[in-house]
């Protein structure tokens, strides 16, 4: 039985590599210059491309279970910590001028907060306690579910800021940090409003509201 996946390898050599192979040629000549960090869910939904019509060169990112921002002084255990060295490139090699946190609707992430988890998932539990705080206390409802997922992204947007380069760089006004709730069955983004604390549809949200300042930022998780 052919490989499906090698299959499409080869139908990208022939057929859609050869569209972008001057685009690509500069990209190795000149290097990359990503103006955005994009932080997501790996889930299989979230398409970052398809969402924000961007192509080759234009996102630098990192995607992990439920778009999650671990502390920036990581742990004394001497674990690695492959999403706080992607924000620390992005943000000190890379000078991206916004970093955006993108969550979406029906996480899987968000529901097991609620959830047990197998006993195995040693590191999945762990990782998921950097999105704890955003549970509530209640059941977990449809509408509860996508307040907790609204909350963590603001949780995570909090947390950035704890990183020196990140904070240095908003508060010189050469940074802005961007919260995205994708609503993966409405093709929305909920774009996270800082002056009201809510989650606002990208399509009537001016742009200026939508950039968080460092003030603003140190209350973001809990005005949500």
């Amino acid at each position: 039985m052919p490989d499906e996946l090698l299959e499409r390898l080869r139908r990208f050599r022939e057929d859609a590599f050869p569209r972008y192979r001057v685009q690509f040629q500069a990209l190795v000549d000149q290097g990359q210059h990503p103006t955005t960090l994009f932080i997501g869910c790996s889930d299989s939904r979230l398409v970052p491309y398809l969402l924000t019509g961007t192509g080759p060169g234009d996102l630098f990112m990192v995607r992990n279970v439920g778009a999650l921002v671990p502390p920036c002084c990581g742990t004394r255990d001497g674990g690695h910590h492959g999403t706080s060295a992607a924000i620390e490139f992005a943000v000190l090699q890379l000078r991206v001028k916004r970093i955006i946190v993108c969550g979406h609707t029906h996480c899987g992430a968000i529901r097991a907060l609620y959830e047990d988890i197998s006993p195995e998932a040693v590191n999945l539990g762990t990782w998921l306690d950097l999105a704890r705080d955003a549970t509530l206390p209640v059941q977990p409802s449809p509408e509860a579910l996508r307040r907790t997922e609204q909350r963590s992204i603001a949780l995570q947007l909090e947390r950035l800021m704890d990183y020196p380069m990140v904070r240095r760089r908003v508060d010189a006004g050469e940074l802005t940090l961007h919260g995205w709730h994708y609503v993966i069955e409405a093709g929305e983004v909920n774009v996270f409003d800082v002056r009201t604390g809510s989650f606002v549809p990208a399509s009537r949200l001016e742009e200026s509201r939508a950039d968080a300042d460092a003030d603003a930022s140190d209350t973001i998780a809990r005005r949500c």
